[in-house]
């Protein structure tokens, strides 16, 4: 059990590595702090469609919620009203409050508490099991390695164009590449 809980931590810090280089080369690395606190709203909202984490409801919450914390945040930054890690502080402060109101009020008697959204527990993880590929694994595992899969995929296909577009989007731009949406 020890050593799954240890290759799900390395599964998740290679996952979260590929992305978070680029984002701290474009010095946007509170995005990433900021979109983790941005979806809880949304998850709290997807587990009160079926009353359930085990649906895709809570993550179609997050992903939604993840989209208005970057969008708001980005249109802040643009309108040149602030600059940009002071438009992503001003924006995910006030998604987080409404999703810990929302757990606070209403998930207070469920399997939705404070605590296990905010922090989570690695411990637990392999208590969460699921059949793959005839074996028996943790869900987060396979998650994690089907994440770590996809970054590794978009990286290998997009490393010129994100490598150009982080360090010069002008250039990346006059070499065809959209620097915008390689921004996202």
């Amino acid at each position: 059990m020890l050593a799954e809980i240890i290759i799900i931590a390395i599964l998740s810090s290679i996952a979260c590595v590929i992305p978070g280089t680029f984002l701290l080369l474009k010095r946007m690395a509170l995005i990433s702090d900021a979109i983790s606190h941005s979806i809880l709203p949304g998850i709290v909202i997807g587990f009160f469609v079926k009353n359930s984490l085990n649906t895709p409801y809570p993550v179609i919450g997050a992903i939604f919620f993840a989209m208005i914390m970057v969008v708001v945040s980005e249109a802040l930054h643009r309108s040149n009203l602030v600059k940009g890690d002071t438009a992503i502080a001003v924006v995910f402060p006030p998604l987080f409050s409404i999703g810990v109101i929302l757990v606070s009020l209403f998930a207070h008697n469920v399997h939705l508490d404070t605590d296990a959204v905010l922090l989570g527990e690695l411990a637990f993880a392999p208590f969460d099991r699921m059949d793959f590929l005839g074996t028996t694994l943790p869900k987060s595992m396979v998650k994690m390695g089907i994440i770590l899969i996809l970054n590794l995929i978009v990286m290998l296909l997009l490393f010129t164009e994100l490598k150009v577009s982080t360090f010069d989007p002008v250039l990346s731009q006059s070499f065809g590449f959209s620097p915008r949406f390689l921004h996202y």
